[in-house]
């Protein structure tokens, strides 16, 4: 696998190729050069790191809306108020290998995604184990029944890969539709776009690991909706900080650092002989 990032536009990655293919998708909305720290999020697409939180304040985290800097080939370091984030990027027989660093005062709790944003086609579907646990987050409520949504909770908790009956994994045909969701204590995912696949793993000693799902097969915006499918290996069980319980965002312990690290790999399976 290759990728490439542009540091000076907050870390972002903005290929991803492996497997023969381009994964990274592409956004329509302009302005992502002119952005500056609290910006409202610009869907550029391509991997956009979002730390301390995904959704919330500030939108889409801290991090994406910042310039880097390089300190050796491979390695970005961006600094924050509260934190400062390492990510040294490595390719090693065609696997993305993508260790991160953080440094911060203990007990500063956070959550990091690794949001990558993918160019899918309708056939694709996301493949983790029958019965993780998901949980559904509000505008999922508009696809249920009637008076399903629990009231003024921040998300509705149910098993893979059909939480509260929506069938989650297949990630087209467009249908109008956007669902966010997370699935909890889970460290690694397939996305088979055949005959490709696409596979993200993550691997953090004590803390909370999971995957960020962003299904809009052209739902969103309401003005003028497009389609995007983000599959987002992340640190926590909440897309905002503000609603994360105590077993839900990374807890920085005594030592001042969390360290993870993020595989990514690709490859295309062989067709019948």
């Amino acid at each position: 696998m290759r990728a490439e990032v542009d540091l000076a536009l907050g870390g972002r990655w903005t290929s991803l190729r492996g497997g023969g293919r381009e994964w990274l998708w592409l956004g329509p909305e302009p302005g992502r050069e002119g952005v500056s720290p609290g910006a409202a999020f610009v869907d550029a697409g391509g991997l956009e790191e979002c730390l301390p939180t995904v959704r919330g304040n500030p939108d889409h985290g801290d991090v994406w809306s910042r310039p880097w800097r390089e300190t050796d080939p491979g390695t970005g370091v961006v600094d924050c108020p509260q934190f400062t984030l390492t990510r040294r990027l490595a390719e090693r027989s065609g696997v993305i290998v993508v260790d991160y660093r953080l440094a911060a005062d203990p007990g500063y709790r956070f959550l990091w995604a690794a949001h990558a944003l993918l160019d899918l086609s309708p056939a694709a579907r996301l493949e983790t184990p029958t019965g993780t646990s998901t949980r559904l987050h509000p505008e999922a409520a508009a696809l249920l029944p009637p008076e399903t949504w629990p009231a003024g909770r921040p998300w509705l908790p149910g098993d893979w890969p059909t939480p509260a009956g929506l069938a989650l994994d297949a990630l087209g045909p467009d249908d109008g539709t956007a669902v966010g969701a997370v699935l909890v204590d889970c460290p690694r995912v397939r996305v088979v776009d055949a005959p490709d696949v696409l596979t993200f793993e993550l691997a953090c000693d004590g803390q909370p690991v999971g995957v960020g799902l962003w299904r809009n097969l052209g739902g969103w915006p309401e003005a003028a909706p497009y389609r995007s499918v983000g599959v987002e290996p992340m640190l926590g069980a909440a897309f905002d900080l503000a609603d994360a319980g105590p077993e839900d965002a990374a807890l920085v312990p005594p030592s001042g650092e969390v360290a993870w690290r993020l595989t990514v790999s690709a490859h295309r399976q062989r067709g019948p002989r």
